[in-house]
């Protein structure tokens, strides 16, 4: 058996030495905190003192926690605005690639959302949102329409939180579909149209299959990101809205931990959403795996 070279030994350990900070930052800041977060679970712990070990306690109370079951619901609720923000950002993309005048200052404009503060946008939305003064309901009454106390009103405060959600991330969205439009061949669309295809027919047959893999992409970490949203519902609704409507269950978790401190109770909650964001997210590959299937 041939021995390695020096020079062969010495790229191996320049190698080796280039990945140990990311895979030493990974065990210390992601692996270890969700062992220690799994454990956790099974104890009755305050943060500070000892870790008393209680087994599925924590598990069998949330299942009969209403408050976890409507944070749970509200999570869920305000994923609706996933398929919105993916049709408007689809159709604001494909109206941006036809070339038109001013295309570069659109996507400027559409873009300055997602690289602003989050907080500095909820904190801005929260005032639109305002009864008396908001800007939403000054331009609703433009047409007489007299608007709600959007964040105190339990049957509003859901979509307008999703409503402001799928503004921030309209423009990330739209990008990604842009790009994707643009890396798509014209001759594509000159033979359909040779061909005699219609529009729907031709967005049927061509536009959709080619920006699959970017929906894919981005409702999976749509899914992952709506799944742990807190810092709008924190910012805009601190108490959790109007009879819990708004509290999301991160927003839940964060207040069994740092407000009640059951930090054994919060990890059970963390562990049981990490396990639905995996079983979604691998429901997602199997699906796109199966639909490349078909179109091959």
């Amino acid at each position: 058996m041939p021995t390695k070279s020096k020079l062969y030994r010495k790229e191996m350990i320049y190698g080796y030495l280039f990945l140990a900070p990311p895979v030493i930052g990974m065990l210390l800041f992601t692996l270890y905190p969700m062992l220690y977060s799994i454990y956790g679970s099974f104890t009755d712990w305050d943060g500070l003192g000892q870790m008393n070990f209680i087994g599925l306690d924590n598990y069998k109370d949330l299942f009969s926690d209403e408050l976890f079951h409507k944070a749970m619901f509200n999570t869920f609720f305000m994923m609706i605005g996933i398929p919105i923000g993916l049709v408007l950002a689809l159709l604001l993309a494909m109206g941006l690639n036809r070339g038109i005048p001013g295309t570069t200052t659109f996507r400027v404009i559409y873009y300055v959302p997602v690289i602003s503060s989050l907080a500095a946008i909820s904190i801005l939305w929260q005032w639109a949102y305002n009864g008396d003064y908001g800007l939403v309901n000054q331009f609703l009454d433009l047409f007489g329409i007299k608007g709600p106390n959007w964040l105190a009103n339990k049957h509003t405060v859901k979509p307008a939180i999703m409503i402001m959600a799928i503004w921030k991330g309209l423009g990330y969205s739209m990008l990604l579909y842009l790009a994707a439009l643009q890396s798509v061949s014209r001759s594509y669309y000159e033979a359909a149209e040779l061909d005699g295809a219609n529009g729907f027919q031709t967005f049927r047959a061509i536009t959709w299959p080619m920006v699959k893999p970017v929906t894919f992409f981005i409702v999976v970490t749509s899914i992952i990101g709506g799944s742990q949203i807190f810092t709008e519902i924190n910012i805009m609704t601190s108490t959790g809205g109007p009879e819990y409507s708004s509290a999301s269950a991160v927003f839940y978790m964060w207040q069994k931990a740092f407000g009640n401190f059951q930090l054994g109770y919060s990890s059970a909650m963390a562990v049981l959403l990490a396990l639905f964001i995996f079983i979604v997210t691998l429901v997602q590959f199997k699906f796109n795996e199966k639909s490349s299937g078909d179109l091959d």
